[in-house]
């Protein structure tokens, strides 16, 4: 009370042709008004954005299938939870930048009610930020690569990518530095602002292509009859169809060179499962192919040689 009334007194000082009491009554006044409006933007703006990912999470879109139907897979929930986290990552980087923006804006505001000057304040911020942005271009390069990367979707944890440097398991994605483990084990930590293309191996579904080359003179249309038999017993296989996505496309002869006549077969799988999908069907193909006295092409046939008995 002591220090009001003393301000009270002092109706001689002059600030801004104002009586210093009532100049600070009317400008302490303003910066409340100034930090109240702020504050109720910021929340206005976080209840926005709020809506904006319980939009983002409620409208999911499945991805289709290589023939352009809509695949029901187990793989779905998994999609539509990562899904879930990014929608929550980019509210929460939204969320931050605005909290920056607001306090900086109420902050400068309020300096130039109490009479601050601004103007050298501003230019020593300027030439503060071209000196940051000169010599971490690189770090403001790699941030804006990762915001880009996980509002895109691009990949996720888990998923098997080609960054052009390194091919491996997404182990962790920030927005400075994407990290990786290839097939032998090895971590490879990869800058976002230096992936300069992509390649996604495990988004959606996959294609695996499976070979099987057969001797020059062994009766191609035989052998694609059991192959077309192998792939109907391997889709209508209950633990393989939970695998595949789409009927085993049986394409048939692909090349015929070096005493042999490839036949080829595409299955298009859940991400993940193509390598294991393909390793089962070609030894199902190995097998009935030997049953059916059908000879795989090792090395190219003697001249003149005949197809063995039963071919």
């Amino acid at each position: 009370m002591r220090v009001l009334d003393w301000l009270w007194r002092l109706d001689d000082n002059q600030v801004s042709g104002q009586p210093l009491h009532e100049w600070l009554l009317h400008t302490g006044l303003l910066i409340v008004i100034v930090i109240a409006f702020g504050v109720a933007v910021r929340w206005l703006i976080y209840r926005a954005i709020n809506r904006g990912v319980r939009v983002m999470q409620n409208n999911q879109e499945r991805r289709g299938g290589p023939s352009g139907q809509r695949i029901v897979r187990p793989a779905d929930e998994l999609e539509t939870e990562r899904r879930k986290q990014r929608a929550l990552t980019v509210g929460a980087l939204l969320k931050s930048v605005t909290t920056v923006v607001t306090a900086v804006v109420i902050a400068l505001t309020v300096l130039a009610m109490l009479g601050v000057p601004l103007a050298p304040l501003v230019t020593t911020a300027g030439v503060g930020g071209v000196a940051l942005g000169f010599g971490a271009q690189s770090l403001v390069k790699d941030y804006l690569s990762g915001i880009t990367m996980i509002i895109e979707d691009q990949y996720g944890v888990g998923d098997v990518i080609d960054t052009g440097q390194a091919i491996g398991t997404v182990e962790e994605v920030t927005l400075r530095i994407t990290r990786l483990r290839d097939a032998q084990g090895v971590v490879w930590y990869v800058r976002n602002g230096e992936i300069l293309r992509l390649g996604n191996k495990s988004q959606g579904w996959a294609n695996t292509r499976v070979d099987m080359p057969i001797r020059y003179d062994q009766d191609v249309e035989k052998a694609l009859g059991v192959l077309r038999g192998v792939a109907a017993d391997f889709a209508a296989d209950e633990t393989w169809n939970a695998v595949l996505v789409d009927q085993p496309d049986v394409v048939g002869v692909d090349s015929v060179a070096g005493g042999a006549v490839t036949l080829t077969t595409i299955l298009s799988c859940l991400p993940g499962q193509q390598l294991p999908a393909a390793r089962e069907f070609r030894t199902r193909v190995k097998v009935a192919m030997d049953n059916a006295g059908i000879v795989m092409a090792t090395t190219p046939p003697a001249t003149g040689a005949t197809p063995p008995t039963g071919s």
